[in-house]
This record gives C-alpha cells, sequence and structure tokens, in this order.
C-alpha cells in the first residue's frame, strides 16, 4: 500500500517538468557524430565460486566507513546544490525509496534533448543510484549471499540484440529494464553487478554532475574489494573461470596494398617534432611507445587483464553496433565489458569476417568502443600509458582557406583530450575530419589509414546539416573502399583526390594534422588511443 502512495507522488511530479515526457529515446550531439543514447541489457559476467572466501575484515571495513562517509555528504547538501531544484519531497524520498527516484529522474531526463536537461534531474539520477548502490553494499557485506553459478549468471545462450527497428524496439524495452530493476537475471543474483550497473549509469545517463569524484572512490573500493575476493579463491575454481584465450587474435584480414605510403621515422626526438609540424604533413612514427606498461607487464593484449580492470568485466561501456556510423541501422548498445569481448572480440573469425554471413548479417556482428573516453570512466588503465611528448609542442592552426579555417577556432586544451577505440576485425571510422591534431597510437593489432588534405575537400564531397539540424560538414559522402580503382560514379571529382597511407602496427604511433581526412578500418582486434591537442 505503502508502495502505491509513493508511486502515486512519483507520478504526479512528472507533471511539473515540461514536454516530450513520452520519449523514450534521445539524441545527443557530439562533436564527430549524432548517437542514440540508449540504456543497457545487463551481462552478468565472472561470478565467484562457491567456496570462496569473504574479504578481510579491514577490506570490509574500509569499504563500509567509505559509505558512511558518502551517505554523510549526500544527506548535508550545500545550500546552492541543485538538488534544491527538484521538488522537497524528493529529499526526504532519497534516503527511503532511492529506486523509485531512479525511475522519476530517468523519466525527466528523458524530457528533454540532453543538452538542455535541468542539473536538478541529473543530479537526483546520480544521488539515487548512489544511494540505492550503498544500500545494496550495505546489506551485501554484512550479509553476503552464496555466490550464483557463472555460466547462468553470464548470460549463456543468450540472442544478441540486432540494429535497426527491431533492435531499436528491443532497446526501448532495456531501457525501462534497466531503470526499474525488472529484467530477468533468472534465479541468480549478482549484486556487485548491480553496483556497477547503478553507479556506472549515473555517469554515462546523468554525468554524474559533481559526484565524479565520489562514483569512481567507490567504483575503485568495490574494484578492491572484488580483487581480494578473486585472490582467495582456491586452485580449482580459478581452473574452472580462467579464459581459454591469453591474447586477443591478431590475425589480419583483408589487408590493402600500400600504393602511397605515408613517411616514417623512429623515435622522433622533440626538436625534430616541432621542426616537422610547420609543413602540416601526417608522419609514422615508430619505436615511441615502447616503454608504455600496456605493452609488457599490464598488457592491453591479454582479455584476462582487461577483465581484472574491469571489476570482472562488469563495468558498463558504449559500444557501436555496425561497421560505420553512417550505415543505415547502425545503433548503439550500453552493455558490460565482459559481454562486448564475448559478442565481439572474442567472436568467431567467420562471423567478423562475414564469410558464412550476408552483408547485413555480417555488420551487425561487429561492435566497436569508439571515441570513449574510458581512462575518465576507468583510471586504474590511465597508469599503463603516457601523453606523448609531442603532444606537448605548439602546432600550427588549421591552413588559411581551409574548412576548419574558416570556424571559429576550437578553444586551447589545458590538457589533451584521450580516447579509446577498441573493437574487432572490420570496424570503421569513415572519412572524416577532427578539429584538433592527433597522435592516433596502437597498442593491439593493426589498422589501416588513408589520409587526404584540407585541399581535397571539394573532392571528397562533404555532408551539411542533416535531420534534427546536425552538422555532418566534417564527414564526407563517400564510402571509401581500399582498392583506389574502385570508383563511385555518384562523386566524379573523387578519383582525382590524392591520399596518403599506412598499416598502423603495434607500438607505432601517427600524427595526423588538424584538418585532414582520414578513413581507419581496423585490420584485427584493435585497441588505440587518440590524443587531441592545439
Amino acid at each position: 500500500m505503502y508502495e502505491t502512495i509513493i508511486s502515486s507522488i512519483l507520478w504526479s511530479m512528472t507533471s511539473l517538468v515540461t514536454s516530450n515526457s513520452d520519449r523514450s529515446v534521445f539524441w545527443t550531439v557530439f562533436p564527430k557524430f549524432t548517437i542514440l543514447r540508449l540504456q543497457p541489457k545487463p551481462s552478468l559476467p565472472l561470478m565467484l565460486p562457491q567456496d570462496s572466501t569473504p574479504p578481510s575484515s579491514t577490506t570490509r571495513e574500509s569499504l563500509l566507513n567509505l559509505l558512511n562517509e558518502t551517505i554523510d555528504s549526500l544527506r548535508n547538501p550545500h545550500p546552492s546544490d541543485p538538488i534544491f531544484e527538484c521538488p522537497p519531497s524528493t529529499r526526504t524520498l532519497l534516503q527511503t525509496h532511492p529506486a523509485l527516484l531512479i525511475k522519476l529522474a530517468h523519466a525527466k531526463i528523458h524530457s528533454y534533448p540532453f543538452s538542455d536537461v535541468p542539473v536538478c534531474w541529473r543530479r537526483l539520477f546520480t544521488d539515487a543510484s548512489i544511494f540505492e548502490a550503498a544500500r545494496i553494499i550495505s546489506r551485501e557485506i554484512s550479509e553476503p549471499r552464496p555466490p550464483p553459478d557463472f555460466e547462468r549468471s553470464a548470460g549463456v545462450g543468450k540472442k544478441r540484440t540486432r540494429c535497426g527497428q527491431d533492435g531499436l524496439e528491443t532497446a526501448r524495452s532495456d531501457v525501462q529494464k534497466t531503470v526499474d530493476g525488472s529484467e530477468d537475471l533468472g534465479a541468480e543474483y549478482d549484486w556487485i553487478q548491480n553496483v556497477v550497473r547503478l553507479l556506472d549509469m549515473a555517469v554515462i545517463m546523468a554525468g554524474a554532475p559533481g559526484r565524479e569524484e565520489t562514483v569512481e572512490s567507490l567504483l575503485s573500493a568495490l574494484q578492491v574489494y572484488v580483487e581480494e575476493l578473486d585472490q582467495r579463491e582456491n586452485t580449482s575454481a580459478r581452473k574452472k573461470l580462467r579464459r581459454s584465450v591469453d591474447a586477443f587474435s591478431i590475425e589480419e584480414r583483408n589487408v590493402p596494398d600500400v600504393r602511397y605510403p605515408i613517411p616514417r621515422c623512429s623515435a622522433m626526438s622533440m626538436v625534430a617534432f616541432e621542426e616537422h609540424l610547420p609543413a602540416a604533413q601526417p608522419l609514422v612514427i615508430k619505436n615511441a611507445l615502447t616503454h608504455w606498461p600496456a605493452f609488457h607487464e599490464r598488457p592491453w593484449k591479454s582479455p584476462e587483464y582487461l577483465l581484472q580492470k574491469t571489476i570482472g568485466g562488469r563495468r558498463l561501456v558504449p559500444v557501436e553496433v555496425g561497421r560505420s556510423y553512417t550505415d543505415a541501422g547502425w545503433g548503439q548498445r550500453i552493455v558490460t565489458f565482459k559481454q562486448f569481448m564475448d559478442d565481439y572480440l572474442l567472436a568467431s573469425t567467420e562471423k567478423i569476417n562475414g564469410t558464412d554471413t550476408s552483408e547485413e548479417d555480417a555488420a551487425s556482428n561487429i561492435g566497436y568502443l569508439a571515441q570513449h573516453d574510458l581512462f575518465t570512466q576507468i583510471p586504474s588503465l590511465r597508469p599503463d600509458i603516457s601523453i606523448p611528448d609531442y603532444c606537448y609542442t605548439t602546432p600550427p592552426p588549421p591552413a588559411p582557406g581551409t574548412p576548419l579555417a574558416l570556424k571559429p577556432p576550437q578553444p586551447k586544451l589545458e590538457e589533451p583530450l584521450l580516447n579509446a577505440w577498441l573493437g574487432p576485425a572490420g570496424t570503421v571510422s569513415p572519412l572524416h575530419t577532427d578539429p584538433y591534431h592527433n597522435i592516433l597510437c596502437q597498442v593491439v593489432g593493426k589498422k589501416y589509414v588513408r589520409l587526404y588534405s584540407p585541399a581535397e575537400t571539394e573532392n571528397v564531397y562533404p555532408r551539411g546539416l542533416e535531420s534534427g539540424g546536425v552538422d555532418m560538414s566534417n564527414t564526407s559522402l563517400v564510402d571509401v573502399k581500399d582498392d583506389p580503382l574502385e570508383r563511385n560514379g555518384e562523386f566524379p571529382l573523387f578519383h582525382k583526390a590524392q591520399y596518403v597511407e599506412t598499416i598502423l602496427d603495434e607500438g607505432e604511433c601517427l600524427y595526423i594534422p588538424v584538418g585532414w581526412w582520414h578513413y581507419i578500418r581496423s585490420l584485427t582486434v584493435s585497441f588505440s588511443v587518440s590524443f587531441w591537442w592545439n
């Protein structure tokens, strides 16, 4: 009865915010493209064996102390906290019914274009998620449940979501299941996955305004808790759960001939690089990343290592589904890292290569963690790499007369922007430009890269304003083929455009000057990091 009263209060509160409250999806415009923001269908990953022993009392006490500090800060917000812009009743319900407030805030967030969502609703979604996560952690580490069976909780045999209208309808259903916790997870229950989902969605869904450090502290403490649990597993359990793949496959597929190679050099000095910059020409630099731990003691080519760094694969990541963001049927899912790895990175060669499926089915079997700020979401991966010294030079502005030179200049970055790019063979970044200079570093596998000078802009047919007023002028209309002899009659000037190309190998980095058009295709399972600077 009380739950019904609370639900009625929440329902009446939903009328306080304006229009479009029935929208189940919303659009967010990013610098490169527009994506459909959808919530995930949880995939429960690596579970603890039945005979594992709980972590030490010190670990539990540290986690409980952190929870108490977190809850105290949420219970006593500063007078200027945006949470006070929400109806007063929400602050009372926050401590008693956080799950219901997550639903309310979710509805409000989807009532606006993302850029117009009032901060108070994003803050409410975040604080309610933290309260609910804290409630679950406190209950479970005080009264631990028997751990579920690994195979059942991992969702073995579940059908994967497809792109297109069917996939959209499935994703809309996933949104509500994720918010209200109604996803059918079987008889087993992974409380750690549930906590990770709540905290990750606070960041992915709401941006966790003002609570980024709080969320990261909780996830870091949970990581320590889980790692201690893992260390206490006995030998037989470890053998049972150990993955059969020690490293990602880097078998090359569809490798094109390189006819117009980008110049290469080895371990270029800062002085030499600064002397190269005024020419604004691409350059492959070898042996500049050999000191990165990601190649040695903390290997990114190891699925086991990446699972460990993502709390047993439980962290949520946004995955682009489809060959390219310009293709019809392209979409995005939010899934656990383990599901992303199982569905795409460790998938069979036949599915990735499309040799036993239609072109549409082959594209739906490509998932790409693309242009994602992974190192803010999972800071424990950040020490595995370092920002190349080249990013601390002062590069030239866009060349006069080029499209970027005609636009307002980008604000000067205090630090380079880092993004992760992880996916199987066959992922494609269509021909496009970026508003910053870029050092693209290859950590795992190989990529084919083709670049066109800004002087070729007219010949590569830039897009314009598309539906919804989205500016896509930094992306070409041409679906680039690796074979330059394959011409598209719809774009007769494209064959005149001159380009340079390379196959970027592990340990190499590529300097892409600002405004240069670039097309990139993964030849193997590939993990890259881009560093934008200006």
